[in-house]
């Protein structure tokens, strides 16, 4: 335990100062006067590039690495990119992920009270479980390295270790057994998601996998190809309790998982190593709708949770354990008092939202 906690705060592009101030705002109205929680901002992101030729200045990351956390608002701006075509701000997620070695990007997949799902017949609690993305390597590792060859052909390499797989497999495990199991049937399940029927590195992430579960025989485990998946997902998403995968194939599942909650605005992150962590809403910048006011900023604040939950473990904190559980119960309350933004169907503003939740929580 700490008396204080040091959080970057990187507001990033876009809808990205809006509800990265929301999260802090509401963590401020939650701890009082003897909030813990110490913050400084720094900048990074496409308009930074923009101003300065620079997405990820030195500093910012000096400082995101001495951090106890990191929390991020969202990156990116359509046009911003490098000379090479790739988008400016992504380097402030992908540098982080691999310098500071956050190998697992643990993506909450949860229905909540007041939210209508696009599934038919499904209600809060029949969506709940936990997408473990691999952060470090897969097919994203290749970034910056990849190969053009005469404007003709274009290779970038999919790299995966044991080390890697093993650590994350060994964090899906542990996440189910900390949990409450699945809805469909209340059993603590952890499922592999990969294509190892085609190619050898999923088979050998799937067969890592199979000697973690070895070890965790109290857990059940099984295996998914990950175009079956996307079908489940949709079909029976009460099934599933943890699902551990590759880097790629975990961007693209936790989205459609999102989609079936009520959007990537409900759906918080928290890519975390063994002594430091980043937390962001897994949306984008969303610069149309930017310094409108109406951006939906419960992924943020979910994400903060999910920061204090970190921290509080890791640090045997119960003052940031606590506060995690209330405010996650006042998004849960807040939700189904038609406080739901533009996104979700309503019409309630950010500052709105903010409000009744610093009021309630």
């Amino acid at each position: 335990m700490k008396d204080t906690y040091d959080i970057a705060v990187v507001h990033g592009d876009g809808i990205g100062p809006e509800v990265c101030a929301a999260a802090v705002t509401v963590l401020r109205a939650a701890f009082g006067a003897s909030s813990p929680l110490r913050f400084a901002e720094y900048p990074a992101g496409a308009e930074h590039y923009r101003l300065t030729g620079e997405s990820f200045p030195k500093t910012s990351f000096e400082a995101c690495r001495a951090a106890d956390a990191i929390l991020h608002g969202a990156a990116g701006i359509p046009g911003i990119n490098h000379p090479d075509g790739t988008e400016a701000g992504l380097d402030f997620t992908l540098r982080l992920r691999f310098e500071l070695d956050l190998f697992a990007n643990i993506r909450p997949i949860r229905l909540l009270p007041g939210v209508r799902s696009p599934l038919r017949d499904v209600k809060a609690g029949d969506i709940d479980y936990v997408i473990v993305r691999e952060n470090s390597e897969g097919l994203y590792s290749a970034r910056g390295s990849g190969a053009l060859l005469r404007s003709e052909v274009a290779v970038d390499t999919l790299v995966q270790t044991r080390k890697g797989i093993e650590r994350c497999v060994r964090k899906a495990f542990e996440l189910s057994r900390a949990s409450n199991g699945a809805p469909s049937d209340g059993v603590r399940r952890v499922t592999c998601c990969d294509k190892a029927n085609v190619l050898r590195s999923y088979a050998f992430f799937r067969a890592v996998f199979d000697e973690v579960a070895r070890d965790d025989p109290d857990i059940a485990s099984e295996h998914v190809l990950v175009d079956a998946m996307t079908m489940h997902q949709v079909l029976r998403p009460a099934h599933f309790n943890v699902i551990v995968t590759e880097n790629m194939f975990g961007d693209i599942i936790s989205d459609l998982g999102a989609a079936t909650i009520g959007g990537v605005g409900l759906a918080p992150s928290a890519e975390t190593g063994n002594d430091r962590g980043l937390f962001q809403a897994s949306h984008g910048s969303a610069p149309d709708i930017a310094g409108k006011g109406v951006a939906n900023p419960y992924g943020t604040i979910l994400s903060a949770a999910e920061m204090l939950s970190w921290l509080g473990k890791t640090h045997e904190d119960v003052r940031l354990t606590e506060v995690a559980k209330r405010l996650q119960h006042s998004v849960s309350q807040t939700l189904p008092t038609c406080y739901l933004s533009h996104d979700l169907g309503g019409t309630t503003s950010t500052a709105e939202i903010v409000g009744q939740l610093c009021d309630t929580i």
